[in-house]
Order: C-alpha cells, then structure tokens, then sequence
C-alpha cells in the first residue's frame, strides 16, 4: 500500500469519526456548560447533578440520530472494503 492511499484512508476515518461523534459532543459540551452556569448562578455545588442533564441528551441523541450514524459507519466500512480488491495491485 502506498503511503498517500493510507494517509487517505486515516483521513477519511477521521473525519467520519468527527462527524458521526460530532453532534453528541457538541450537545454534550453545552449541556455541561449550561449547568455549570446554573450551578454557579444558584451556588448548588452538587457534582452528579451534571451527569443526569448529559446522559437524557446523549440518550435521546443517540435514538434521534442513531439510524443516521449508522448509516454513515456502514457506508464507510462499504467503501473501505469495496477498496480491498485494488490494494492487491
């Protein structure tokens, strides 16, 4: 295998991986910083009370968006596998 076709294929990982792990971060990360701010307006310094706020979002993300993300997976590892038979050559 030569090395751009590689570095093509790392680059193509990653941006699937970015975009599929993508919206579940993003929401993740604002759903912390809005209860850190509630938290410091209110002064409740409780520490689990961040954890249930993520875990409903990322739960309800992954039921929205789950078909979608493994949508997009599979059509990665199709073309990925569909590109097997000419890396022999």
């Amino acid at each position: 295998m030569e090395a751009d076709r590689a570095l093509n294929f790392m680059n193509d990982m990653l941006w699937s991986s970015l975009i599929v792990a993508g919206p579940v971060l993003l929401a993740t990360l604002a759903v912390g910083l809005v209860i850190s701010v509630f938290q410091v307006a209110t002064q409740l310094q409780e520490i689990t009370l961040s954890y249930v706020p993520k875990i409903l979002v990322v739960a309800l993300l992954l039921i929205a968006l789950g078909p979608w993300m493994m949508e997009r997976i599979t059509e990665f590892a199709r073309s990925i596998y569909l590109l097997i038979p000419t890396l022999a050559a």
